[in-house]
């Protein structure tokens, strides 16, 4: 077993910590995207061994899963009832606007099936995390996979920037309802807590409770798209194709698990903070297992296009978001 994985995962425990060293040094770089664009760089510039190879997908499918599995145990059901139903409703317009949105768009603008929704989960529900988990269930090429990274963190980054200027003009002075706007409208959750933090404390707790709800909805949308996915009229490759689809695949009801021991109280707090960086390590190791077989050379052929499905994408849910604070939450 070491001999057939060791080498692989070695090098992506090795590549991931220089990710996590990025990450720290740089407070504002997510190990995630640190690990995946590491990955990528090595993968283009030296000549990866193949004894390597096992290790590397063992770590883009198997760790994975594990994190995603992980990644549960940070939510819990009463952030979702702190919320209250007009807030809750004003979530799951967002999501699945801008998800149905972009994935309509895609294939009208040119961009591949499989592509439009990777980008289409990553907007509408967490970033870089979604599309590892849509991944999961999906045959798309790593190139997409990465591309589909790289927009949702330049979009992301970009939302640190613009929305605390866009705070006043757009009317949402009120710390609370800014937080919920970030929360509804920004990807990963550490831009979420990097954009809201420009209003004060109030704005981050607004901000997290709102974006953790809508990570909860990740487990039902995976669940939605792997038994789609299934039918000739999807146009999609499913990565286990042929066999019959389970309601939702089981790293998913790993997590819905986690969701529901953190929910009873099985999981201590005190256990969280350890949790949680197992679960970044782990998504960090399968990024640059993913990130280090992609060659960039096939990632410029996607072209253009999908840079404007991305921006059209984060132009619906901040739209979307913000008329919903504002007129009804």
């Amino acid at each position: 077993m070491f001999r057939k994985y060791g080498p692989g995962l070695l090098f992506v425990s090795a590549v991931t910590y220089l990710g996590f060293q990025i990450h720290w040094k740089f407070e504002a770089v997510s190990p995630l995207v640190a690990s995946l664009v590491l990955g990528v760089l090595i993968g283009n510039i030296i000549s990866i061994p193949g004894s390597f190879a096992p290790g590397q997908r063992f770590a883009a499918k198997k760790i994975l899963r594990f994190g995603i599995v992980l990644l549960g145990t940070q939510l819990a059901a009463e952030q979702i009832i702190e919320l209250g139903g007009r807030e809750i409703l004003v979530v799951l317009v967002v999501v699945a606007t801008t998800f149905s949105g972009t994935l309509w768009l895609g294939p009208r603008l040119g961009v591949s099936k499989s592509l439009s929704l990777l980008i289409a989960t990553g907007f509408s529900i967490c970033g870089a995390s979604a599309i590892a988990a849509v991944d999961g269930v999906v045959d798309a090429d790593e190139e997409e996979v990465a591309y589909a990274i790289a927009l949702v963190t330049l979009c992301g980054s970009l939302a640190i920037a613009v929305l605390p200027i866009l705070r006043n003009i757009v009317g949402l002075s009120d710390p609370h309802l800014f937080g919920a706007w970030v929360g509804a409208s920004v990807h990963d959750v550490a831009q979420v807590i990097a954009t809201s933090s420009t209003a004060g404390n109030d704005a981050v707790h607004s901000a997290t409770v709102v974006k953790l709800s809508r990570v909860l909805l990740l487990a039902p949308l995976i669940g939605v798209i792997s038994v789609w996915i299934q039918r000739p009229s999807a146009g999609i490759t499913p990565r286990f194709p042929g066999r019959k689809a389970p309601l939702v695949p089981m790293f998913v009801v790993g997590f819905i698990v986690m969701v529901t021991f953190r929910t009873i109280g099985l999981i201590p707090d005190d256990w969280l903070t350890p949790l949680k960086k197992i679960e970044q390590w782990a998504l960090a190791a399968a990024l640059v297992g993913l990130g280090s077989e992609v060659k960039l050379r096939d990632l410029i052929k996607v072209g253009g296009r999908p840079l404007l499905l991305a921006l059209t994408s984060w132009a619906c849910i901040g739209t979307v978001s913000l008329l919903g604070v504002k007129y009804f939450a």
